[in-house]
């Protein structure tokens, strides 16, 4: 490892007498290791490794006997699937300021578990343009008969197939963050009326309804497209369930790009197997990686995918700069970008 990453960077603030310790996964320090040498300020990173310990002076330093101003989770943790271990080692870090993370959702016990001991938190907005290019993408395969127009082909068949437009659809949507916010964008662009439910009923620029969880009943019933995009907390667990599915539209698209325990799994059925939801397209489920004999593989009304809607080709790099842009900001003491709020997590 490069004897530049593991020592101060000069030149720092007269009111930060102490150097920032920055924790970053060991892979991404080597990943990125030009671009980190490039952070202005006294700044010191400190790698941690696979195994959920950090190494200083390139010694292994236990969580429990090391103090680290940021902490980074960037998405290699999750290809490598070590995000439970390092969630570990923050919770049982002497004491942390910040950690930003890959996640856009934070429903992991430990998310919560490490604001509680008064861990400033961000989460990532990086996935919400892939994200919302997924819904579009599937909300236009459910609307043409692509299929269809396939066979035909095969058949060498010149038959015109008509198709139905998003024009003209309304959508709701269901949380609005920045995920809500992109799939609204492109929702309108495409000429659909657009409505959302969010925890402040308070009007938004470009949205035609804005309501509440407790007023949605009236919003299932005029929506052709209704996307899930909240958080899964307390108040949205078990959200979708019967008596959701009996408000909705009779044959309106369900996409599910949010937690997989948002929904009642036997409701969904009902309303597929009834008709009240034409198709249902799942990124999402309760159990992941879904099992093989779970019966969503085979309904004939639903589309799984394997929680790949964030995995858009840009992703990773808006991760990147997610960190190279917050990390400065927290150098000088400025507002961090997606700093989520305790109550919120």
């Amino acid at each position: 490892m490069s004897s530049r990453i593991a020592i101060h960077f000069r030149n720092h603030p007269k009111d930060r007498p102490m150097p920032t310790t920055v924790a970053i996964y060991e892979r991404t320090v080597e990943r990125l290791r030009s671009r980190l040498e490039t952070l202005a300020s006294d700044v010191v990173i400190v790698p941690f490794n696979k195994n959920g310990e950090y190494l200083v002076d390139g010694q292994v330093s236990a969580p429990e006997e090391t103090a680290i101003d940021y902490l980074w989770l960037s998405h290699e943790l999750s290809a490598e699937k070590i995000v439970g271990a390092a969630l570990e080692m923050a919770l049982r870090t002497k004491s942390i300021d910040v950690m930003q993370t890959f996640n856009a959702g934070l429903d992991l016990p430990a998310y919560k578990q490490v604001a509680d001991k008064g861990v400033r938190i961000c989460n990532s907005n990086a996935q919400a343009v892939a994200i919302s290019e997924y819904v579009l993408a599937n909300v236009l395969a459910c609307f043409h008969p692509l299929a269809q127009r396939q066979q035909l082909q095969s058949e060498k068949a010149w038959e015109k197939t008509p198709f139905r437009e998003i024009a003209g659809t309304n959508w709701l949507i269901v949380g609005f963050g920045p995920i809500g916010e992109n799939v609204a964008s492109r929702a309108r662009a495409f000429g659909a009326s657009v409505s959302v439910i969010r925890r402040s009923p308070q009007p938004i620029e470009g949205v035609d309804r804005v309501g509440s969880l407790k007023d949605i009943e009236p919003f299932l019933a005029d929506a052709d497209v209704i996307v899930l995009a909240c958080a899964l907390n307390d108040e949205t667990r078990g959200m979708a369930n019967g008596r959701f599915f009996d408000a909705v539209k009779p044959g309106a698209l369900l996409i599910n790009i949010a937690r997989g325990g948002i929904i009642d799994d036997a409701a969904l059925f009902a309303a597929l197997d009834d008709g009240r939801i034409s198709k249902a397209v799942l990124d999402v489920f309760n159990q992941e990686p879904l099992p093989a004999g779970d019966p969503y593989w085979e309904h004939p009304g639903v589309i799984v995918t394997a929680h790949t809607s964030f995995n858009g080709s840009g992703v990773r790099g808006r991760w990147d700069d997610l960190f190279f842009d917050n990390f400065p900001r927290y150098l000088n003491g400025e507002p961090l970008n997606n700093e989520v709020s305790p109550e919120k997590i």
